[in-house]
């Protein structure tokens, strides 16, 4: 990421600049402006003295950009500028003299390229205590954007951190910092400066970039930091429910968790009804078997028979494939006898003195988009209890979003712990997603 600060010419910075400018006349107006009983601060005489150089050549500087002179003639007036500054800064010794060294360097350095002395005069600026109050904030960015250049990351963590606590205009600060702190190993750091970003950025009523979350997953899969790659997927698809985030954002959830075939199948349904499934065909092939193998056609044929059907008529599955011919035949071949089934195993699931039959029931009707009914059963099977309670809520959950009950999953996957509560997460934000206008 490259400093993007520009010349001396921005707004801002000419603010600074003006308030701060050593205009070199003679000892005679600046003993009068230091003998002022109202002046608070002034040039010392011997930075006057040390900084004539250094003046007259920003002074032709200043000339040849007004001339319209290329970039190369800029610099070729610049060859003793290095060290006319360096003996302007050698004699400093008030405010006022720090900040005319400062802004001398930050335009110099930006004429000669120079981006180690365009941070020693922002750094000079900021520390003459010269900077209205009201550009301090964007002077720290513009620091921290140099320190960053200059792979000085203790800087720019020091320069950044106040920046993004104020929620500063400029996306790029978060990554900085972010990636500051990452530079240096601190990981944690790094997402904990991220966080503080977006909740700046939500307190002021503004959207999150997708920059951020995308820094965050990448600083979290990289260094294997499971739970925080799940935290930053799920929120990114909250506030960007893409096609391709919410695969993403369900790829991070499996590969993090500790996952059966039960929550393996679960995951697949919100992948179906997220549109995660909606990606290049080499992207999504796996979560296709994945979801018919946890479905699996021996128990829920109705459900591998449909995604299996979509997946061929979205060309990522083949119907000649071994595995895909086998699954769709095991599914034609049961779901007649498995329909005839559901009148006698709903009379024996409320019949039934604990909630076991009552969540088989309640898996068979959600298999079959039939979720009135499988909200119905899964509430039952919690009542008498019995059952694997975080399973059941999910699905509870599952069958509520399929309804449009978007409160009440939330309900119910707020309810689920333990490995599921990552996916009951997923499933959560989805709902958030599907309740607004």
């Amino acid at each position: 990421m490259r400093a993007t600060f520009g010349l001396i010419g921005k707004t801002a910075m000419a603010l600074a600049l003006s308030a701060g400018a050593l205009s070199v006349t003679s000892t005679a107006a600046f003993a009068k402006e230091k003998e002022a009983k109202a002046e608070k601060a002034s040039y010392s005489k011997e930075f006057v003295a040390a900084a004539a150089p250094i003046q007259k050549t920003v002074t032709a500087l200043d000339a040849a950009k007004k001339s319209g002179a290329d970039a190369a003639a800029q610099k070729a007036l610049l060859g003793n500028a290095p060290a006319e500054l360096a003996a302007a800064e050698a004699a400093i010794k008030t405010p006022l003299d720090r900040m005319a060294a400062g802004g001398w360097a930050v335009s110099i350095g930006g004429a000669l390229n120079d981006v180690a002395m365009r941070q020693r005069g922002i750094q000079n600026m900021l520390d003459s205590g010269q900077v209205p109050a009201a550009n301090v904030t964007e002077y720290q960015f513009y620091l921290g954007n140099f320190a960053y250049s200059n792979k000085d990351y203790t800087t720019a963590v020091k320069a950044l951190t106040p920046v993004v606590q104020a929620n500063y205009k400029d996306d790029t600060a978060a990554e900085l910092l972010a990636d500051s702190y990452a530079q240096q190993g601190q990981n944690a750091e790094a997402l904990t400066a991220l966080r503080t970003a977006v909740d700046a950025r939500k307190a002021a009523g503004a959207a999150v970039p997708e920059g951020w979350f995308k820094r965050a997953n990448l600083i979290a899969y990289k260094n294997r930091l499971g739970p925080q790659a799940i935290e930053w997927s799920t929120m990114m698809v909250e506030s960007n429910p893409t096609a391709l985030n919410w695969l993403g954002a369900g790829q991070l959830v499996r590969e993090f968790g500790q996952f059966t075939n039960q929550e393996s199948l679960d995951l697949g349904r919100l992948m179906l009804r997220s549109g995660g499934f909606q990606n290049d065909p080499k992207y999504v092939e796996r979560e296709y078997v994945e979801y018919i193998e946890a479905a699996d056609p021996r128990r829920l044929p109705g459900e591998v028979l449909k995604i299996a059907d979509m997946g061929v008529k979205a060309g990522v599955l083949k119907a000649n494939d071994p595995f895909i011919a086998d699954a769709t035949s095991q599914a034609k071949g049961r779901i007649a006898a498995d329909k005839a089934s559901l009148p006698g195993l709903d009379r024996d699931a409320r019949a039934g003195k604990d909630g076991k039959s009552a969540l088989a029931m309640a898996d068979a009707y959600l298999s079959y988009d039939e979720a009135a009914k499988a909200e119905e059963f899964y509430t039952m099977a919690l009542a008498k209890g019995g059952v694997d309670t975080d399973r059941a809520n999910t699905r509870l959950g599952i069958a509520q979003v399929d309804q449009g009950k978007y409160d009440e999953a939330k309900a119910s996957f707020a309810k689920v712990t333990g490995a599921r509560a990552p996916l009951a997460r997923l499933w959560s934000a989805y709902a958030t997603t599907k309740a607004r206008p």
